[in-house]
């Protein structure tokens, strides 16, 4: 009896351990991402061309201008004429002298090769440096800074793909509905040099 009494208190006592591993970690994950979205999840893509952010305000704008010398804006979200964000968004672009372009896509469908293409050229055509967002800055935005740094700064796969990671905020896991991002890399790889991984 002594054997089982001992054996359910281990039992148990790992059960526990093992939950509040689970609790302290998902907190600790929590935490993370709410920081990076609160300090804008602003990152360099390459040092001198291209950064990347989630939503950013007038104020940010302005910030990461004066920080970067920030030339073109590139929102990923689509152009949404009467919401308050585009507006304000346009709006200081313009009186700051900040080109602005619209590429609307969403983080849980698969880009077309045509269409990945297009956000290539724009993002090779556009004034530099330039900013890169989308609504939290993980998603959409991780994919096309891993195109920039594939196909316009030529800085390899592996680097590329990184920008496709949880330090930004994306949870690319297969099966999960931004796969689709990672879906979007692995289709235009050929095209980039890159050997299908």
């Amino acid at each position: 009896m002594n054997f089982f009494k001992r054996y359910a208190f281990f039992s148990l006592s790992r059960i526990c351990l093992i939950g509040l591993s689970g609790v302290v970690g998902s907190s600790f994950l929590g935490g993370y991402l709410i920081t990076i979205q609160y300090k804008g999840n602003v990152h360099t893509i390459i040092d001198r061309e291209a950064y990347r952010s989630n939503q950013p305000d007038p104020l940010r704008i302005a910030q990461l201008q004066s920080l970067y010398g920030i030339r073109t804006i590139i929102n990923l979200r689509g152009a949404e004429p009467g919401s308050k964000w585009y507006d304000d968004e346009v709006a200081t672009s313009n009186v700051l002298g900040i080109q602005h372009a619209d590429y609307e896509m969403s983080s849980s469908r698969q880009l077309t090769s045509e269409q990945t293409r297009a956000l290539i050229a724009l993002m090779q055509k556009a004034e530099k440096p330039i900013l890169i967002h989308c609504k939290a800055g993980s998603d959409r935005t991780g994919l096309a800074a891993a195109l920039y740094v594939a196909a316009v700064a030529k800085r390899g796969e592996r680097r590329a793909e990184g920008q496709m990671s949880i330090s930004y905020g994306h949870f690319g896991l297969p099966f999960s509905p931004t796969h689709a991002m990672e879906d979007t890399f692995e289709a235009i790889e050929a095209e980039l040099g890159f050997s299908s991984s």
